[in-house]
């Protein structure tokens, strides 16, 4: 009886003693909008921050309101790493500044040029917009460099005792980019056809980065009519494009009807990946099939 008494005591002691450990240990933690970011933040980041998500894998960061444990995390954090002009953060910005005084906000498009379009992504309810501009900016190796700089920024601005740390993780996800960026630059030598089409225009800045012309399904960020429709195959056809680009969670009836009259195929494509580097290559790749 007495060893058992003498053993549980270890236990409640090494327990006492791990707990400690790990509060001690745990990771300071900083929000970004969407997955894309997650995973340039996290490259930098390494095991000085864990990185929270404000818009979760599979919602839409145009739509998307936070839940309250979302909230809660937030309020956990050291800073929150904004994007640019996506919906959520248009409408929630203000909100969030005004309830976490205390929180310090970063803009990872600073020094990124916007590109206007008349695509507007509306809710009646919720007013969740582009403003007019497209915000898909990490669609881009350019621009993917430029987000992770100003990102290694915010993390020195934060932790400036962990800089040369910082430095050294950001040279390598930059030389993951630019090694990426030369597999692309390499794939889109080999593209003649400079039009393709998308149904909702998420390509515009790879399509700047290479010369490309996106031609976009859909009108004003509607369904396009019948004589909308019948307009575009004919552009399409008279372009000479056999790909139809759509993202995962839009409907493909209209992008089908579309490859079927031009004889090409749909090919389904994830901005919000993880996968960044993997999304990009498969973008290029389907494009050189064009």
């Amino acid at each position: 009886m007495k060893l058992l008494k003498i053993l549980f005591l270890l236990l409640l002691t090494f327990g006492v003693i791990s707990s400690c450990s790990k509060s001690e240990t745990k990771r300071k933690r900083i929000s970004v909008t969407i997955v894309p970011q997650k995973y340039f933040a996290e490259k930098i980041a390494g095991d000085k921050y864990e990185i929270n998500l404000m818009v979760p894998a599979g919602s839409s960061p145009e739509s998307y309101d936070p839940s309250p444990s979302t909230l809660i995390d937030l309020g956990k954090s050291e800073a929150y790493f904004m994007i640019g002009k996506i919906g959520f953060e248009i409408v929630w910005a203000d909100k969030l500044k005004s309830n976490y005084p205390d929180l310090k906000f970063f803009d990872n498009s600073k020094n990124i040029e916007f590109i206007e379009t008349n695509e507007h992504e509306c809710s009646h309810e919720d007013d969740h917009h582009h403003e007019g501009v497209d915000p898909h900016i990490w669609m881009s190796p350019n621009n993917a460099l430029v987000i992770s700089k100003n990102m290694l920024d915010a993390f020195i601005d934060l932790d400036p005792s962990n800089k040369d740390y910082y430095i050294s993780n950001y040279n390598a996800l930059a030389a993951e980019i630019e090694s990426m960026k030369l597999k692309i630059d390499s794939i889109m030598g080999t593209v003649s056809n400079k039009s393709f089409v998308i149904y909702h225009p998420s390509l515009t800045y790879f399509a700047k980065d290479y010369n490309l012309n996106q031609l976009s399904i859909e009108n004003d960020g509607k369904e396009p009519s019948a004589m909308s429709l019948k307009n575009i195959i004919n552009e399409i056809k008279d372009e000479g494009t056999s790909v139809v680009f759509i993202q995962e969670e839009f409907d493909k009836k209209n992008a089908e009807v579309i490859a079927n009259e031009i004889g090409g195929k749909v090919v389904t494509i994830n901005p919000l990946s993880y996968n960044w580097s993997g999304e990009m290559i498969k973008t290029a790749n389907a494009l050189s099939q064009n």
